[in-house]
């Protein structure tokens, strides 16, 4: 009840029971100085009268104690009722509360587009959402455990309360209109059958499914993944780059997850008509115009050139990784948006 319900109704059921204990206490006393029975004798009356079970009386009432009788019992139905009362409200209230919080996630939801959906609140899933949501990007959780659940509203976070094996509460996630979805559940078996049951609804979803089985991994490639992430793999090799090349590892750190220096490792798709598209690198002069660094390039073919040379021509929806400040990064993005080349 208390984790279901707010303080206010606690508060109520600990003053009822501090009144029951009053009443329990008022009436045995009663007993015992009306009819100078023993305690046994006047909690047991007390009890039955308290309770009204229907039981005869331990001895005949005096008139003064079948008149004290009546009274305890009015004040025992009266007391039953109000508890009554109190609890169909409590009950009331916590299933009314809940389906307005459902409507309203669901009403929110309803407005995303583009954005993540999350299956899995566990500790990988937790590190995810934050990181995704630093960035600005709309965030949609896929959880079924209650208390986790609870954690999720109480964070302000959207959610979707359910099995994320199940079509309706995929789509309840918006995932007809996501832009991609991570698979962070317990069971290898389930990453795959949400990763091939959101890759039918939706064929150009991004899907990154985790994958604790290296058995599993051809599995989920096959349902549908772009990528398969074993976080017992990246972190042991992980560890083996931090005590081989520790400068490397710093560097990554910085690079990629650092907030107090303002250089950042990002991914660019160069639109079709941008100004850049049909040029070398060298004719491009990306750093002298914007100050960023030309890490990689992916080609549609997914093709990657590491370190591309200088006579490395542009094309429309080459993917670059770029390395600079974020007005450098905000420059480079404006020049390889859509929009910009000259006709």
């Amino acid at each position: 009840m208390k984790g279901m319900l707010p303080g206010r109704y606690s508060r109520r059921w600990a003053r009822l029971s501090a009144l029951l204990l009053l009443l329990w206490a008022a009436g045995v006393g009663g007993y015992m100085w009306i009819e100078g029975w023993s305690f046994r004798d006047a909690l047991y009356m007390t009890t039955i009268s308290l309770t009204t079970v229907g039981y005869e009386e331990v001895h005949p009432l005096s008139p003064e104690g079948r008149s004290f009788t009546v009274g305890l019992l009015l004040v025992g139905v009266g007391f039953f009722f109000y508890a009554l009362g109190l609890l169909s409200q409590a009950v009331l209230e916590g299933h009314l509360r809940g389906f307005w919080e459902r409507r309203r996630m669901e009403k929110a939801i309803d407005k995303l587009n583009h954005h993540f959906i999350i299956c899995g609140y566990g500790r990988i899933g937790r590190t995810i959402q934050r990181t995704i949501s630093e960035r600005g990007i709309p965030v949609v959780v896929v959880e079924n455990q209650r208390e986790v659940v609870e954690e999720l509203s109480a964070a302000g976070l959207l959610y979707v309360e359910g099995d994320a094996t199940q079509d309706e509460v995929l789509l309840t996630a918006g995932v007809e209109r996501a832009r991609g979805v991570i698979c962070v559940l317990h069971s290898d078996a389930d990453n795959v059958y949400v990763t091939l049951t959101a890759r039918a609804i939706n064929p150009g979803l991004m899907i990154v499914a985790r994958a604790d089985d290296a058995n599993a991994e051809k599995k989920m490639i096959q349902a549908g993944a772009d990528r398969v992430i074993s976080p017992y793999e990246i972190g042991a090799r992980r560890m083996a780059l931090a005590v081989l090349q520790p400068t490397v590892t710093e560097f990554l750190d910085l690079a990629v997850h650092s907030t107090a220096l303002d250089l950042k490792i990002e991914q660019v798709e160069l639109a079709e008509d941008s100004p850049l598209v049909g040029r070398s690198l060298a004719e491009a002069a990306i750093r002298e115009e914007t100050g960023v660094t030309v890490l990689a390039v992916q080609q549609l073919e997914n093709h990657m050139f590491l370190g591309p040379p200088p006579s490395y021509v542009l094309r429309g929806g080459d993917i670059l990784v770029v390395m600079g400040d974020g007005r450098g990064l905000a420059a480079f993005r404006d020049l390889a948006s859509a929009g910009t080349r000259e006709a």
